[in-house]
């Protein structure tokens, strides 16, 4: 099997708070849209986010137990500066998520980060990393 991922879906409690959340506070602009249903985000070229209503997730994977929660995951987004963290992380406080860990410097090369998480509890760190780079192939670069 090639090494590519082409859908992370998650599960969620709350689809019009995520839609909120990723829509106005990250900005992004849904490729599909079926309202009490999923919300379909292009997140990179052959990679989409999914958010998708918990009870359809649940009866689409056709669970024994209804999906609890999500929880030992960050999903990142890097920006130019420690003030582009900042702003951010303000802009998605104010789009309806909670701050977990406020902008600040991180223990591990010299990264400035602050976690968010969104309505339903999904993660998200935002950080400027200085060793991140990504290569004109696509190729994520790291140190």
């Amino acid at each position: 099997m090639d090494p590519r991922l082409h859908f992370l879906t998650l599960a969620t409690p709350d689809l019009d708070a995520a839609r909120k959340f990723y829509r106005d506070g990250l900005g992004w602009e849904p490729i599909l849209d079926v309202p009490e249903e999923i919300l379909f985000f292009q997140v990179a070229p052959g990679l989409l986010l999914g958010l998708f209503d918990r009870a359809k997730f649940d009866e689409d994977r056709a669970a024994a137990t209804p999906t609890a929660g999500i929880s030992g995951v960050t999903l990142s987004h890097n920006v130019g500066s420690p003030d582009d963290v900042v702003a951010t992380v303000d802009r998605l406080v104010a789009a309806g998520g909670t701050v977990r860990k406020p902008p600040q410097p991180s223990p591990f090369g010299g990264i400035f980060a602050g976690h968010v998480a969104d309505p339903n509890g999904v993660v998200w760190e935002i950080a400027h990393n200085p060793g991140w780079s990504i290569g004109e192939d696509g190729t994520v670069r790291l140190g």
